[in-house]
């Protein structure tokens, strides 16, 4: 079977080859704006497999090919916390979360012709205190611009996290343990 990635993620590549030996990358263009009143996990599990079917709709033998679409937000008491677009934007996204637990929620939807499944795990995770000199520091790295929440647990940003309780992958972009119980229904 020819499995398909929906995503560029060099996180979630290097995630998924722990799983299977080969499968190919695409990144779906999909608008990945949050609906009104939507809620996070509703929203990370649309977007997700919005990849999924996206990508599986342009194959070409699809019979034979196994698509998965992932997405990954952070959520502060309720609230979706996008990519930062400013350093102001990650400063208030990264000082919300100081000394406080929030939420990581990743979806991922598994496509083929004759079905599809779609789940979210979701990870506790607890934030140190951080001084907004720290954030402004953190900022200049590069690292949060284009990270959900304005932090990477697996680089810089995991200076911040004092623990966690649930997938480490999954906080990563790619939950594995659920992953792979998933992928062998597919077998």
């Amino acid at each position: 079977m020819k499995i398909i990635l929906a995503s560029q993620s060099p996180r979630r590549k290097q995630l998924l080859g722990y799983l299977v030996p080969s499968f190919e990358q695409q990144s779906a263009d999909i608008d990945e704006s949050v609906l009104d009143n939507e809620d996070p996990q509703h929203y990370v599990e649309r977007l997700a497999n919005q990849k999924a079917v996206a990508i599986f709709n342009k194959i070409i033998s699809p019979e034979d090919s196994l698509v998965i679409g992932s997405d990954t937000t952070v959520v502060n008491n309720g609230e979706i916390l996008g990519k930062p677009e400013s350093l102001d934007e990650c400063k208030s996204m990264l000082m919300a979360l100081s000394g406080k637990e929030h939420q990581v929620m990743t979806a991922y939807s598994v496509v083929t012709k004759a079905k599809t499944v779609t789940k979210t795990v979701i990870t506790s995770v607890q934030f140190a205190t951080v001084t907004e000199q720290q954030v402004i520091d953190y900022w200049h790295t590069g690292e949060p611009q284009d990270k959900a929440g304005s932090y990477a647990i697996q680089g810089i940003g995991g200076k911040f996290v004092t623990s966690i309780n649930g997938s480490v992958s999954a906080v990563v972009g790619l939950p594995l343990v659920e992953l792979d119980a998933t992928l062998k229904e597919f077998k």
